[in-house]
């Protein structure tokens, strides 16, 4: 066939997106002539298209090496490696892209996003700027430049570029997504749903959109519980619907005598709340029966990642992997317990739990709500975190741990605990140091009446958002409301964890938001010697401070009513001398209780884990013995072999 009548056909059926026939042709055409370069071009498309990476890539290379000056055979080779998230290597591919075509926006963009994932944000943002000089309506420019600027903590900039995006472009999915992740992050959290659900009309197929707008749901106080989880089983019916392959597991229970083989799946082995837990945790897993293997979803490493590796069995990276390709790696560890360290939050991979990789899956530590998965068969909790009619906000099986379901690893730091600042001063000073979307109207009505019963006392908000001039607007505006004068409110904004963690020698106690309350900044406060007034709320998460607390010994701190809050509040900052007590034991009192009694922690998780997979391999059984009982045939026998359904 002459090339030109090839090419047509390839053309032809690409079109057609009858990618199978495309790239059946397309091997037949490079086969009988190897220096046909636009069909080594096709190839490597049609296998990218259809998740053959790894196929596609020396495609892609020959056609580069066989028409070298071709700047789109470059820019392409370069998309294929960021979606392998070989990100050095797809830079070097779009700088010879741009040598050959300098004019393209297209080019200029995908250098920018490969630049930003690199972390060099100010050379990403050039090149969205030079591609809008090119093109000033190139939509993924400006909405990428917004992502760019919001990374860099410039929100109101970002807000704009995605609102300009929607003007050029009304149905654009991913400006409506990320102009509600920076209405979220601003507080906005009513107009932040609102941005999600427009984007779920537009691609219901979003399971990322889905999350983002689960994850806000959690912010609402005016939203019942039950909503949320409603929300969440529609996001797990939407999985199921997929009908994706399960992986079959012999049913066994763990033998005593080898370590447990448990996974973690987590964008967050890092700099960041969950690796700040594990950090202490991870050191005594071994010696309780558990070899842990890591799945990072994002390829972010920093000191807090180099110190958890050395602890992990394994270490496989799961970002530049289709969901399928991560599950097929997983199992082939042939773990007993998966885990999931993230929920609905960023860098979940939560379809990957849906091809059930492991006999047994379980949700832990970085969410506080139900997934809605199917496939998850319990979450981790402590019972003061979900008593027991709690339980029906999960649609997973609630499991137990005995003490606490978290297990906080002191800040490395020499600081040591202030005097209380009050005895100096003569009034006392309310901390919050909590993201500013957690400061909700009904937690200022509250801070209102505790500040109108002490007319002395002061207030210190400091979020790194506080340099946000709309967002101090909407706080100014809050405390207005709540009958708060901003003269007797000191703001702060965002510092390095040092001085952070030095700031609470100006704080007497701390008020904790609700529904959505302190986590990480509870427990650092508790070192630092200032205690977290709490409100008990009905579901894990409006439950997190009460569950801290309680582990740390400090169960006259939390409030089970409004009334309440405000009255332990006034009456706490009226004794002086018992909160200066109380702060200089502090730090020996969380050090010695089960929050950080990390050993004691590995050991009671590792039995949960156990009792879990027993339970499993048990129920797994029972299953099997009636199948058999009701075949009446060797048929009916349960494989022992590990194989996918």
């Amino acid at each position: 066939m002459p090339f030109t009548a090839c090419h047509d056909q390839l053309i032809a059926l690409f079109d057609q997106q009858n990618f199978a026939a495309c790239e059946q042709q397309a091997a037949k055409q490079v086969a009988a002539h190897p220096q046909d370069a636009f069909a080594w071009k096709t190839l490597g498309a049609v296998r990218q298209i259809q998740g053959k990476l790894e196929l596609a890539a020396p495609a892609m290379q020959q056609a580069c090496t066989l028409w070298p000056d071709h700047a789109q055979n470059w820019n392409n080779y370069g998309n294929l490696l960021k979606q392998q998230r070989k990100l050095t290597e797809a830079e070097a591919s779009y700088r010879r892209a741009l040598a050959l075509d300098a004019s393209s926006p297209d080019i200029h963009n995908n250098l920018g996003v490969v630049l930003k994932d690199l972390g060099r944000f100010a050379e990403a943002e050039a090149c969205y700027h030079a591609a809008l000089q090119r093109n000033p309506q190139h939509v993924q420019s400006l909405n990428n430049l917004g992502v760019v600027l919001s990374s860099q903590g410039d929100f109101p900039m970002a807000e704009a570029c995605y609102r300009q995006v929607l003007a050029l472009r009304p149905d654009y999915v991913e400006g409506y997504n990320n102009l509600g992740n920076v209405l979220h992050y601003r507080g906005q959290l009513a107009a932040a749903q609102a941005c999600y659900q427009h984007a779920l009309r537009l691609q219901p197929q979003r399971g990322d959109i889905r999350s983002n707008l689960l994850f806000v749901l959690n912010y609402l106080a005016e939203l019942p519980p039950e909503h949320a989880r409603a929300e969440a089983a529609l996001y797990g019916q939407w999985l199921s619907a997929q009908h994706l392959p399960h992986y079959a597991h012999a049913a066994k229970p763990p033998r005593p005598d080898a370590p447990l083989r448990v996974g973690l799946v987590s964008g967050d082995l890092r700099y960041h709340p969950v690796g700040f837990f594990l950090e202490s945790l991870v050191p005594h897993l071994a010696a309780a029966g558990i070899a842990l293997f890591a799945y990072p979803t994002w390829e972010v490493e920093d000191s807090v990642t180099v110190r958890l590796k050395p602890y992990c069995t394994g270490w496989q990276p799961l970002s530049g992997l289709s969901d399928a390709a991560a599950a097929a790696c997983i199992y082939a560890d042939q773990l007993d317990v998966l885990l999931d360290l993230a929920g609905h939050s960023r860098h979940n991979r939560l379809p990957v739990f849906a091809y059930r990789p492991a006999p047994v899956q379980g949700a832990w530590l970085g969410y506080f709500a139900t997934t809605g998965l199917a496939e998850m068969d319990f979450v981790l909790v402590d019972k003061m975190g979900v008593p027991p009619a709690a339980q029906a906000y999960f649609t997973e099986h609630v499991r137990y741990l005995p003490e606490t379901r978290l297990c906080f690893t002191p800040p490395d730091t020499t600081l040591p605990v202030a005097a209380l600042p009050a005895l100096q001063r003569g009034y006392v000073t309310f901390g919050c140091f909590q993201n500013l979307a957690k400061l909700g109207t009904s937690v200022f009505a509250l801070w209102g009446e505790i500040l109108a019963a002490l007319p002395t006392a002061r207030l210190r908000i400091q979020h790194a958002l506080l340099v946000d001039e709309a967002a101090c607007q909407r706080i100014l505006t809050a405390l207005e409301s709540a009958g708060i004068a901003a003269s007797r409110v000191d703001w702060f904004g965002g510092m390095p964890r040092e001085a952070y963690l030095a700031a609470h020698a100006e704080v007497d106690l701390i008020l904790d938001t609700f529904p959505y309350p302190g986590g990480t900044t509870t427990c650092e406060a508790l070192w630092m010697g200032v205690p977290t007034l709490t409100l008990a709320g009905d579901t894990l998460l409006a439950r997190q401070g009460a569950s801290l607390l309680s582990a740390a010994g400090l169960p006259d701190w939390i409030a089970e009513t409004p009334a309440d809050y405000v009255q332990k509040a006034i009456a706490f900052a009226t004794d002086l001398p018992a909160l200066a007590q109380l702060r200089q034991g502090l730090r020996p009192q969380l050090a010695a209780s089960p929050l950080c009694d990390a050993p004691r922690f590995a050991a009671a998780l590792a039995t949960t884990l156990r009792t879990a997979c027993a339970e499993a391999a048990s129920a797994a059984d029972c299953t099997a013995e009636s199948a058999t009982a009701g075949s009446g045939s060797a048929s009916g026998r349960r494989s022992k072999a590990r194989s996918r359904t």
